[in-house]
């Protein structure tokens, strides 16, 4: 079973206060402690649920791989920006506000038949599932709720956090 991933709108003190920890663990604990709960019980409207979706959105918008590779910026949509957090049982992923800005303006370029063109793309065996019409409309829900998301957090000049949480089954390309 895959991690379940979550994005998150962060303002400038958030971020400073992230980038101010320097050891990983206390960075997570910090997360975990006061952004997480906060946002879920506060500012749902700040953050966006992938589930399991994260992983194949990554692979389709990175030409096929887990790894950060593809074209930028929407090879930043997922897993592309600076790695907050080193350790395997938790990816923690921090997009700049330009770099915000920068999605944002790519996404809605990103038509239906594009996507699909892409996820056609995606080594299965790597994926570790069969690609499908089933798995790929899920895909792509998972894609157009996400879009919304970073257009609001581009509007309000945020960063983006990406986490996914619990054990990969693919070991994290930081």
């Amino acid at each position: 079973m895959g991690c379940t991933g979550v994005h998150f709108s962060l303002s400038d003190a958030e971020v400073d206060h992230l980038l101010g920890i320097g050891d990983d663990s206390r960075r997570l604990h910090y997360f975990r402690q006061k952004i997480e709960p906060v946002y879920f019980a506060d500012h749902p409207e700040r953050l966006a649920e992938d589930g399991v979706g994260w992983e194949p959105m990554h692979r389709v918008l990175s030409e096929g791989t887990f790894l950060s590779e593809g074209r930028y910026p929407l090879n930043h949509v997922v897993l592309g920006g600076t790695n907050l957090y080193a350790g395997d049982d938790f990816i923690m992923v921090l997009k700049a506000r330009n770099q915000v800005h920068d999605v944002a303006k790519a996404l809605p370029s990103v038509s239906h038949h594009d996507f699909h063109q892409h996820y056609r793309v995606v080594n299965a065996s790597d994926y570790g599932h069969a690609l499908s019409n089933e798995d790929f409309e899920a895909t792509w829900r998972a894609f157009e709720g996400l879009r919304a998301f970073w257009l609001r957090a581009a509007d309000e000049d945020r960063f983006v956090l990406f986490t996914a949480n619990g054990k990969a089954e693919v070991k994290s390309p930081f």
